[in-house]
């Protein structure tokens, strides 16, 4: 039996996970999700991992893998680092077997990948740092409008109008949507536009990395923006060439510290037969 904790470190939140792997079958035994807010990720890392241990019952010295990713290299106390395109990949898999892309929509950026069943990486793509399809983009629109984050899905699968967002820096597209409410353009509509041009380019980066067909998984931040999963699923359902079905779950922001602790304890478990193999030589 092996546990493995996953942390994984973003722009805006940290996500915890352990698992128990067992003869081949993989146990989610805790989870624990916190907002950064200009506090030391580092010492939040911390935190999260004595909550998902604190939520399981386990003392850390059973845990054999603390697995890091994201921006969580510099973890004082973890075991090793996978990149988080790796870890978005298994994560989509263990949450969607019938995953073959997952499209992790963060803070900053976009990213597509293409995977095979076990969750391997075959391709992937990301957007620009500045872009503006991405979480904060979303989180200062939401802002001007005085509206929640939690209410940008919602409001945007009311509007019957959209106003499309063309520019892709962040900065001038806020300046549109500035530009929208001075002509009385109504939040839904705006939403919906913002929602629709953020669709099309991530459509281009699935597009981009050969996924024509089969379930793509939302992950990240975003992958609970309802609004933004319909807007995916509306301009897909435009390119001729693609039949892909868009899904999202309701652990889908856990899919790095998923996937980080599911490859720390594959890694422990093929050290651990290498040591063995070792002493019995």
């Amino acid at each position: 039996m092996t546990i493995s904790a996953g942390i994984d470190i973003g722009t805006s939140t940290i996500k915890a996970s352990l698992f128990k792997v067992e003869n081949g079958e993989e146990t989610w035994l805790s989870r624990y999700v916190m907002r950064i807010r200009q506090r030391d990720p580092l010492e939040l890392a911390r935190v999260a991992f004595d909550a998902v241990l604190e939520d399981a019952k386990i003392p850390a010295e059973e845990v054999d893998y603390i697995a890091t990713t994201g921006e969580g290299e510099s973890v004082p106390f973890h075991t090793g680092h996978f990149y988080s395109m790796t870890t978005h990949a298994r994560g989509a898999v263990y949450l969607d077997p019938e995953s073959r892309a997952a499209l992790d929509i963060g803070a900053l950026h976009g990213r597509a990948i293409l995977i095979d069943e076990r969750g391997k990486v075959l391709s992937y793509k990301m957007t620009s740092q500045c872009a503006s399809g991405s979480g904060q983009f979303l989180e200062n629109i939401a802002r001007y409008l005085g509206i929640a984050q939690e209410e940008i899905g919602a409001l945007s699968r009311e509007g019957e109008n959209p106003e499309v967002v063309s520019s892709i820096c962040a900065v001038l597209a806020e300046t549109d949507v500035i530009n929208m409410v001075s002509r009385g353009i109504s939040t839904p509509n705006i939403l919906k536009g913002i929602h629709l041009s953020m669709a099309a380019r991530l459509s281009k980066l699935l597009k981009s990395i050969g996924a024509r067909d089969g379930t793509v998984l939302v992950t990240g931040g975003l992958a609970l923006d309802n609004g933004l999963v319909a807007a995916l699923e509306e301009d897909i359902s435009h390119i001729k060439d693609m039949k892909i079905a868009v899904r999202s779950h309701p652990d889908s922001i856990y899919a790095g510290a998923i996937g980080a602790a599911l490859w720390g304890a594959f890694r422990f478990e093929k050290l651990a037969a290498a040591n063995q193999a070792s002493k019995a030589a």
